[in-house]
């Protein structure tokens, strides 16, 4: 358990044990059906980390350059990359990096497949296919909408055939979903694409496996997973990914500064930023949950809009019931803020980054990073 009195804030802070529940999961579900699960940085790269995510899991998929060299050099291994689009100037970075190059269009794989040959076909070639379905309700994080960039349609892909050189397909529509949704996903690609699957070598079923969320069903995933490669025995599956691995991990530590009141709505003002800290509270939208915290508000208890420290308006979020009243300099701690807030973080406004930091299994704070004004100054020279 976290000693919040020895926390800096603001801070993100990370449980290993917890870290580790999840990976220990994670491996189980890989070894019970020899599906191949790597981590997905674009929600969770925090790289100090790593040594411990090794121990479980080796792999790692990235969507640009930096991610694919973070891959290389801190996962110890090639990543398996995918880009909406690649150019001359950054592919060869991406060859150098990846074991796995998936293409976003049959127009950027004719482009740059020369280059994979003239580097020996060291790289596995894949296609990423967009099966025109998906269970995601929030257009923001659907690849499947219409008219969406990324991905084959099997209309085009019929029509041009699968061309010589391509070991893989990829798909990815789905977002924290269940297993039962990967299950309908699969029943689809396989009606549209499953006449590819003679002629490749492996098949990516992208992200948006939430395996670590406490009712999900994980025996169902196993025994999509298993019946499915039994149909495809020369398959070999991958999975991608990214909240899985570090969902409820960790905190956001945060201090009120303010208690402001306005037309009987009372806000207390935080040192973070829910638009610099906490991006996808206003994106999704989504209200994260405050330890301690009535998550809705109770009448008869005093109530709380929490309020950003940036001089966006929009900074916000609301409301929060708590069993006494609030006060400045009272710690506020937002659960499970690991996955998708510190790889989209940002110093807008100048608001002061958190530190990153690990809570160890010997109830131990290690700090990882800390900010300071040079980091910004940096980014904006």
């Amino acid at each position: 358990m976290i000693d919040f009195s020895t926390i800096h804030s603001p801070s993100f802070v990370m449980e290993e044990g917890l870290l580790r529940r999840n990976l220990s999961l994670i491996r189980s579900v890989k070894d019970r059906t020899g599906v191949n699960i790597i981590l997905a940085f674009k929600a969770f790269a925090l790289w100090k980390s790593f040594p411990i995510i090794r121990e479980y899991i080796p792999e790692s998929t990235a969507s640009s350059v930096f991610e694919a060299r973070l891959a290389f050099e801190e996962m110890k291994s090639p990543a398996h990359t995918f880009s909406p689009s690649y150019t001359e100037e950054n592919f060869p970075y991406f060859l150098k990096y990846s074991s796995h190059i998936t293409f976003n269009s049959l127009s950027q794989f004719e482009r740059f497949y020369p280059m994979v040959v003239a580097d020996g076909n060291r790289v596995s070639c894949g296609l990423r296919v967009n099966p025109e379905f998906s269970v995601v309700e929030t257009d923001l994080y659907n690849p499947a909408t219409p008219g969406s960039r990324l991905g084959v349609i099997a209309d085009i892909l019929n029509e041009k055939g699968l061309p010589e050189g391509l070991e893989g397909l990829h798909f990815h529509t789905l977002c924290e979903s269940s297993s039962y949704d990967l299950e309908r996903t699969l029943e689809v690609v396989e009606k549209k694409f499953g006449h590819y699957f003679k002629h490749i070598k492996w098949l990516n079923m992208g992200g948006g496996h939430l395996m670590t969320r406490k009712d999900y069903d994980v025996d169902h995933l196993i025994r999509t997973l298993n019946g499915f490669q039994a149909c495809h025995p020369d398959l070999h599956l991958i999975m991608e990914p990214g909240s899985a691995f570090a969902w409820e991990t960790g905190v956001l530590v945060s201090t009120i500064t303010d208690i402001v009141v306005n037309h009987g709505i009372k806000t207390a003002i935080l040192d973070v930023s829910f638009a610099c800290h906490m991006p996808d509270c206003l994106e999704m939208p989504y209200k994260p949950r405050i330890r301690g915290a009535h998550h809705e508000p109770v009448d008869g208890l005093p109530t709380y809009r929490m309020g950003g420290s940036s001089c966006l308006s929009g900074d916000f979020v609301g409301d929060w019931s708590f069993d006494e009243p609030l006060q400045v300099g009272n710690k506020v701690v937002f659960e499970d803020m690991i996955h998708y807030t510190i790889v989209k973080t940002t110093m807008f406004n100048g608001v002061a980054h958190p530190d990153l930091a690990l809570w160890t299994s010997d109830n131990r704070l290690e700090t990882y990073r800390s900010f300071d004004y040079e980091d910004y100054k940096g980014r904006m020279s």
